[in-house]
């Protein structure tokens, strides 16, 4: 694609790099065809083609309108259409900056204004966050429906922490939200682990990885949280963490990108660089050691039919489609086929609050594809698709860790 950029963003990072990934759309259209807002809506400006347009004029210069938002804020980021396109566009990345010029050019105001000020400034914390939810499960029958949906009943209780003292250690991340929306995740990881001889370090005032700040319109903030946390996690790296683990995958896409976030930070871009390198989806950790796990639980395999819903963060932005799935199933999990597993489920981080309405679409759709082979459980990857799941069925949807971690509690 043919690019002229603007004044303004052309000899800065954001302006050669959004350059670089424009040349490299080739206008196919394949992407339209993973793209779960253009197959609702119809709409060529609520594609990735479309949205691609867009923010091409306005990084050559033609002034970004409410309209323009309105397209760009419909877009789930899934980064469905990363995974079709033909030509490796990094849509993802022209969609940040893209995103930050016309909330400069288009400033919000209002009640749009508000509510996002708000999520940004309560999700990453959980001394806010954590007594809310305590007044929303409370008060769940009186909320507005946009809310009670999200307001999720109260969790099982996780199993005890492992005492752990191994040689081995990794560093976790322990999320902003999950801690308090699904306590039992983070536990079983560590049990599990602690089965593996690989001790699961948490990490003291390290906070949100960055993520529900940086997509809403507060990048600067987002990446101050993750400066942050560098600065927390730095020791453990220096005293040899093996690797910084994160269950939910959310996150790990968010933590996986500091070092490019972090490039130009002369005081952060090595460390951050290295954080980066350092990240690890938990499956991944799994598959590594799957040859015990598969020793242990001969005596005790799984029973019951289990489907998988795989995050758009883990197929699609981590890149790792199928991955999980080929674990579970080697772990002797029965999983059963899931229609349409690569559009998302409407959840998107703070989405299901901000669009509802395409948000719940969306629900519908997956629940029905989850469902449609009766299984006893739904197994995921990332917290926020796990709540936003939970809202609209009666079966359990959990992380697939705690399964596992179920069949060893049982083998002593």
């Amino acid at each position: 694609m043919q690019t002229n950029l603007a004044d303004f963003i052309r000899d800065t990072p954001q302006g050669r790099e959004a350059e670089a990934i424009l040349r490299k759309c080739v206008h196919c259209g394949f992407c339209t065809a993973t793209c779960p807002t253009y197959q609702l809506l119809g709409d060529e400006l609520d594609g990735p083609r479309g949205r691609i347009y867009l923010m091409k004029q306005v990084l050559e210069g033609e002034a970004a309108t409410e309209k323009t938002r309105l397209h760009l804020d419909r877009c789930l980021t899934c980064r469905a259409c990363e995974t079709t396109c033909p030509s490796g566009v990094q849509y993802g990345r022209l969609l940040d900056i893209g995103r930050a010029v016309v909330a400069k050019q288009v400033p919000r105001a209002g009640l749009d204004k508000l509510r996002r000020d708000t999520l940004a400034s309560v999700l990453p914390r959980p001394a806010l966050f954590n007594p809310l939810l305590g007044l929303g499960r409370i008060a769940r029958n009186l909320l507005p429906k946009v809310l009670d949906d999200v307001v999720p009943e109260t969790p099982s209780r996780a199993r005890p922490w492992p005492l752990g003292g191994h040689a081995r250690r990794m560093l976790l991340l322990d999320g902003c939200v999950q801690p308090a929306l699904s306590p039992a995740t983070n536990a079983a990881a560590a049990r599990v682990l602690d089965r593996l001889g690989i001790s699961l370090v948490r990490a003291p005032g390290a906070g949100c990885c960055g993520a529900v700040a940086f997509h809403l319109d507060a990048q600067d903030k987002a990446l101050d949280a993750m400066r942050h946390n560098i600065d927390i996690w730095w020791p453990h790296v220096e005293q040899g963490a093996e690797a910084l683990l994160f269950t939910a995958s959310g996150c790990g896409v968010m933590i996986s990108d500091y070092g490019h976030l972090l490039a130009h930070d002369p005081a952060y871009a090595e460390r951050a660089k290295r954080i980066a390198a350092l990240a690890c989806d938990l499956g991944m950790i799994i598959e590594k050691e799957k040859s015990q796990l598969k020793q242990i639980l001969i005596s005790n395999p799984p029973r019951g039919k289990f489907v998988f819903h795989p995050p758009c963060s883990l197929q699609h932005g981590l890149k790792l489609k199928g991955r999980v799935e080929t674990l579970l199933g080697e772990l002797g999990f029965e999983l059963a086929p899931v229609a349409d597993s690569h559009l998302c489920c409407g959840s998107a981080g703070t989405y299901s609050i901000l669009q509802p309405e395409i948000s719940v679409q969306l629900q519908r759709n997956k629940i029905a594809a989850l469902t449609a082979s009766a299984p006893a459980q739904i197994l995921t990857a990332n917290i926020g698709c796990q709540t936003h799941l939970q809202s609209a069925t009666r079966l359990p949807v959990r992380h697939w860790i705690e399964a596992v971690d179920d069949l060893l509690s049982e083998v002593h």
